[in-house]
């Protein structure tokens, strides 16, 4: 970021900083590191007490200007604990209308960047969702365009923008992206599989059992997919 640019975002997010370091706890911390296998720093604050503090900086602050929304996402993305990411994640959520098309290459950034389960599916659910329906061109070329990456982090997003989408669901794109995946092990992949089909089943059981039986999904895509909806039938037994 130009100099002027990172002064004001360091004179806006200082306090937001300055709260959480406040509210960090060691002990959590070491817990929180071990969770998602040591490979970010914590401060150690756990959720609701992280979106209190940053519920507070809101309140005071207001959120960023749609111009500086990329910055400050970037900004909290580049300091090393992992509950700063949290924080451009939660912003970008209150802030997600917003968004114009032109975010989408911050969006890949973000994805590709410090990149796990934890940041991507947010991203994928909240973000990704509401730009891609807001904006069907930039959905359709970048979701091409993603489909096609080595990176699973970009692959499992196209897999999961339409988690809330309801009966909103593109279906055969859906099918499509899984189909294209079939045959990647990646465990984050094939997760992704059955999550996006057990959340679609919600809306069009027919349309996911269907899909199911005729495809030979691997054996966690398949017990996935298919989970609320045997639930459910347990349920009905008694």
């Amino acid at each position: 970021m130009p100099g002027t640019l990172v002064r004001k975002m360091s004179h806006y997010l200082q306090p937001l900083v300055d709260n959480m370091a406040a509210a960090a706890n060691a002990e959590n911390a070491v817990q929180m590191a071990a969770y998602m296998r040591d490979q970010f720093p914590f401060l150690g604050i756990k959720s609701p007490e992280r979106r209190k503090v940053l519920s507070a900086f809101l309140k005071e602050a207001g959120l960023p200007d749609a111009e500086d929304m990329p910055a400050v996402a970037r900004a909290l993305w580049d300091l090393p604990e992992r509950e700063h990411q949290y924080s451009a994640m939660d912003i970008l959520r209150r802030g997600r209308k917003k968004l114009g098309p032109e975010f989408v290459s911050d969006l890949e950034w973000l994805i590709t960047t410090k990149s796990w389960w934890d940041t991507v599916d947010g991203l994928a659910g909240w973000i990704a969702g509401a730009l891609f329906n807001a904006y069907p061109e930039v959905r359709a070329e970048t979701v091409s365009r993603w489909r096609e990456q080595e990176n699973i982090w970009l692959r499992r997003t196209t897999l999961l923008f339409q988690l809330k989408y309801k009966d909103r669901t593109d279906a055969p794109l859906l099918f499509s992206l899984i189909e294209q995946n079939l045959d990647d092990g990646e465990f984050f992949i094939q997760k992704a599989i059955g999550w996006a089909l057990r959340e679609y089943s919600k809306t069009d059981e027919t349309a996911v059992r269907d899909f199911v039986a005729r495809t030979e999904l691997s054996p966690l895509g398949a017990r996935e997919a298919l989970k609320w909806l045997n639930n459910q039938e347990r349920k009905a037994d008694g």
